[in-house]
């Protein structure tokens, strides 16, 4: 029985001295693996959370005062943690045209940018309708930059 503790002994040793060597690699190459299945995840749901902050947004104060008849969506995706809790957001480049309520013809439709906030949460995307206005992604991410941490962006590209 006494030798085999001179077997276990540098065995354990060793093993503890590679988790040590390999473990911060190990956590990076898990991290990398999990965002890319959440931005997958984020991708096939896209539509349906596109639509529920647009169900969102009408019934809030998104544009308060002024109704706004249509939103775009842009195609880039900034992936955010935030620095405090933890929290991973997705970032979407919006514009919204809007139209004062007294005005008779289409020409006095304004533009405005802003970015859509959508939040994952207990392992699911969702969102609760609110967005950054007058900012868009990367000056979302400019401005908040002590509060927000850059995961990925996205390039644009063609849906």
């Amino acid at each position: 029985m006494a030798e085999l503790w001179w077997i276990l002994a540098p065995l354990g040793l060793g093993v503890a001295t590679g988790l040590l060597f390999w473990g911060p690699r190990l956590r990076r190459v898990v991290r990398l693996h999990r965002l890319r299945e959440i931005r997958r995840q984020f991708h096939q749901q896209r539509e349906r959370l596109e639509m529920k902050f647009l169900c969102l947004a009408s019934r809030s104060s998104l544009a308060p005062g002024v109704p706004w008849m249509e939103c775009e969506f842009e195609d880039e995706v900034a992936y955010v943690r935030n620095r405090r809790t933890g929290q991973l957001c997705a970032l979407v480049g919006i514009l919204l045209r809007r139209r004062h309520p007294l005005a008779v013809s289409s020409a006095s439709t304004s533009c405005r940018v802003g970015t859509a906030l959508f939040r994952f949460a207990r392992n699911r995307w969702d969102t609760d309708g609110r967005a950054v206005l007058n900012l868009s992604p990367s000056e979302t991410i400019r401005f908040y930059q002590d509060a927000l941490e850059v995961l990925d962006q996205e390039p644009v590209q063609e849906r």
